[in-house]
């Protein structure tokens, strides 16, 4: 358990912060799936190829995540926040700019993998559990996945034209300046517990930690929970932009489609999150999977059309 200062970010702030470094983080995040068709053609590459690297993305995120929130406990998130940026920069610039399959792999699958460590909900969740009232903390972290999922709905349909407007080269170069507005957001989540850099004292090491937490069925129910959704969301955001075109459809229907999954995601979210509250958690995680499912299953049965 980390102690800070009784001094604490006031909640409109924490909110506004890691609400608006979420949804730029995130929103960019789910519109890779529109690359995936000019960088192939463009390159001559396998969609395989493409598919590796966001591969390579969602398991440095994992990894990476680890020592991200290990970091952010025990100096305070805004280091974190920072670093992130600049990987996201960085990653986004390379993916624009790498000419090999391998290259595309180290900056679009490490380099971006470790900046949304640094950037995204674990980061931002720590803020708010060590910042918010216990009383509100659920409610509060369903702002936070509401506004991930807001991003979606904003940014899908933004990077769309760019890479119509401009290019899929130029829109990357456009998103990897656009990422760097996280650096002065960070600075509203500086806490006053991690002020000057000193580190936070700890009453267990992280080892003690995660086999205190091995111990517990629900937590490695709930990672396998993850499991499944981040298979689920990955493998939409990635391959149904080009399953529509390859159907016939425009890639305007693919942007629409993406940012109506984040649009809804919007109040879903927050619903839970205020639910949370009130009912058992696993109760309303078991009902968001089981219709998640249904919803596939349905897409995949119904007529195909932009509808």
């Amino acid at each position: 358990m980390t102690s800070t200062s009784p001094q604490k970010l006031s909640l409109v702030q924490v909110l506004a912060c890691g609400a608006a470094i979420v949804t730029l983080s995130m929103g960019v995040r789910h519109g890779f799936g529109l690359w995936l068709q000019p960088i192939t053609q463009a390159q001559h590459w396998t969609r395989e190829n493409f598919s590796f690297a966001i591969a390579i993305q969602n398991l440095a995120w994992g990894f990476f995540g680890i020592f991200a929130g290990m970091i952010a406990d025990r100096f305070g998130a805004f280091r974190v926040l920072i670093g992130g940026a600049v990987l996201y920069a960085a990653g986004l610039a390379g993916m624009a700019l790498s000419t090999t399959p391998l290259t595309f792999a180290l900056t679009a699958g490490i380099l971006i993998g470790a900046a949304q460590a640094g950037t995204t909900y674990a980061v931002v969740y720590g803020i708010i559990g060590r910042q918010i009232d216990p009383a509100r903390r659920s409610w509060a972290m369903g702002v936070a996945a509401a506004a991930g999922s807001f991003g979606q709905f904003l940014m899908v349909p933004v990077e769309g034209l760019l890479i119509s407007g401009f290019g899929w080269q130029q829109a990357l170069l456009t998103l990897s300046i656009a990422v760097l507005l996280i650096t002065p957001l960070a600075f509203g989540l500086r806490e006053p517990g991690f002020a000057g850099g000193a580190a936070a004292q700890r009453d267990q090491s992280v080892m003690q930690a995660l086999r205190e937490a091995f111990k517990y069925p629900s937590f490695q129910l709930l990672m396998a929970g993850y499991f499944v959704c981040g298979f689920q969301v990955v493998f939409i955001g990635v391959h149904m932009p080009s399953y529509l075109k390859d159907k016939g459809l425009s890639p305007q229907v693919a942007s629409y489609a993406l940012a109506l999954i984040g649009l809804f995601n919007v109040f879903g979210t927050y619903i839970a999150g205020t639910l949370g509250q009130r009912l058992a958690r696993r109760k309303i995680l078991a009902a968001i999977y089981f219709g998640r499912s249904i919803a596939i299953a349905v897409f995949l049965w119904a007529p195909l059309s932009p509808m």
